[in-house]
């Protein structure tokens, strides 16, 4: 019996903890990789940086990025962070990085508005695949990169990381699917962080070192301005699907996985523009959705104004059973039992800045997520071994994102969808089903009409 194949036997008598950091030490037996980066902004490094942390036995070879400016400063950092020492190619273009079809491990971390093309290019080119959520900007977009994955047995994993979150996994095992909360029927999903761009600065030329006609791709042409790039253009609904797109989709994503649900079977979205009209964001400020899932309904709210119903909470999801109530975030989790039948529990985030000091200095780094992101890219490289589905895999990436299109469409056409999942298509909705695929601007081809 190898070590892995023991290893999965015996997980059930393994303390959590334990089993995670076990996939960090399988991670560094696994067979070097040749890595790619597509999209060297903030999520991109940071993704990097920790699958370097986890086999530091990988070769980033190649990035691209169309901000010429982002990509040197990347290439430098990470070139200092290899173990090698050596400096990875460059490249503005996706295409031209691919070409060389020497690549093990692609990662994707563009705007949304470019998330479909690379990540297809990427299989096509022989690699596997870790994919930034939300995995496209419409339906038809992810349709395409779960067939093509399936098609050419790629192994993608999306960067929904609350999966390999220590402390959700533990809610999950010890609160949910021991039956501590009872019956569950409604799931409250939020976020009240004032996120949303503010503003309305005037459209100016881009910068020497962007190239704006490449960076929009197949999103309509909007002049350049300084909102959207860098880290803005969640704000603009041509390039992403505002906050549920960011924020929703980590929190309904986390609900599915946690209690084993599959698609919405309907989706509904009230809200808008009501608060902050000045804005240069076309995104809501204020929105609700709802994803019925039959039995258990699924509420996820918005606000970039305001204060959050619970301080303590701000980015988060409550499960309401007949037997209690648990609230749970990236930072940790309260269980509150009813009737006294328990003692309520609160669980912190784990850190680990004392196992990767590196992480106390690391620009912009979300500390207290780097451990998921590390046991995200450790659950990565085993499956790139064994050929196995991650976490993450593509397919359930692919319902919650979808899932948030939805809700998106539903506010935007005024109405509930119902959804068919068999058919990947909205029920009795024709006008619906026609912005499944959006357009793309020419010369660049929807992958849908390729499918």
């Amino acid at each position: 019996m190898n070590r892995r194949k023991f290893l999965t036997a015996s997980a059930a008598s393994l303390a959590l903890p334990t089993l995670f950091q076990t996939a960090l030490a399988d991670a560094r037996d696994t067979k070097p990789k040749r890595v790619g980066l597509i999209g060297t902004g903030w999520y991109g490094k940071i993704d990097l940086i920790r699958l370097l942390q986890v086999a530091p036995q990988t070769e980033v070879v190649s990035l691209c990025d169309v901000d010429q400016k982002m990509l040197a400063e990347a290439a430098q950092i990470i070139g200092n962070r290899q173990a090698s020492k050596k400096t990875p190619r460059t490249y503005g273009d996706y295409r031209q990085m691919l070409a060389e079809k020497d690549l093990d491990l692609v990662l994707v971390a563009t705007p949304d508005h470019w998330h479909a093309l690379p990540a297809i290019a990427a299989m096509e080119a022989g690699a596997d695949l870790y994919l930034q959520k939300p995995i496209s900007l419409d339906v038809a977009e992810g349709q395409a990169i779960l067939a093509t994955a399936r098609k050419l047995d790629r192994v993608v994993q999306v960067g929904t990381q609350r999966r390999s979150t220590p402390h959700l996994e533990k809610a999950k095992k010890e609160i949910i699917e021991s039956g501590r909360l009872g019956k569950i029927a409604l799931v409250e999903i939020y976020c009240y962080y004032h996120m949303r761009a503010k503003g309305n600065p005037p459209d100016t030329a881009p910068p020497e070192y962007l190239d704006w006609e490449m960076w929009t791709g197949p999103a309509p042409m909007r002049p350049f301005t300084s909102m959207a790039h860098p880290r803005g253009w969640r704000s603009f609904q041509e390039y992403g699907n505002g906050i549920l797109g960011d924020m929703c989709i980590h929190m309904l994503d986390s609900v599915r996985w946690m209690m084993s649900l599959g698609w919405p079977v309907r989706i509904g979205s009230t809200g808008g523009i009501l608060v902050d009209k000045a804005s240069k964001a076309n995104i809501p400020d204020t929105q609700n959705a709802t994803f019925d899932f039959g039995d258990v309904n699924v509420i996820w709210e918005h606000r970039t104004w305001g204060a959050p119903v619970d301080p303590k909470y701000p980015w988060g999801m409550t499960f309401y059973g007949d037997k209690g109530t648990l609230k749970a975030s990236v930072n940790g989790y309260d269980y509150i039992p009813m009737n006294g039948s328990e003692k309520p529990e609160h669980v912190d985030v784990t850190y680990e800045l004392e196992q990767y000091p590196e992480d106390k200095t690391e620009k912009d780094l979300e500390q207290h997520v780097a451990p998921a992101v590390r046991y995200h890219m450790a659950n990565l490289l085993a499956c790139t071994e064994n050929r196995g589905r991650p976490v993450a895999d593509i397919e359930q990436g692919h319902i919650s994102t979808a899932s948030c299109i939805l809700a998106n469409m539903a506010l935007g056409l005024g109405r509930t969808l119902t959804w068919d999942a068999q058919a990947g298509k909205i029920v009795g909705d024709d006008e619906a089903n026609a912005r499944l695929a959006r357009p793309y601007r020419a010369p660049w081809v929807h992958p849908a009409s390729k499918v």
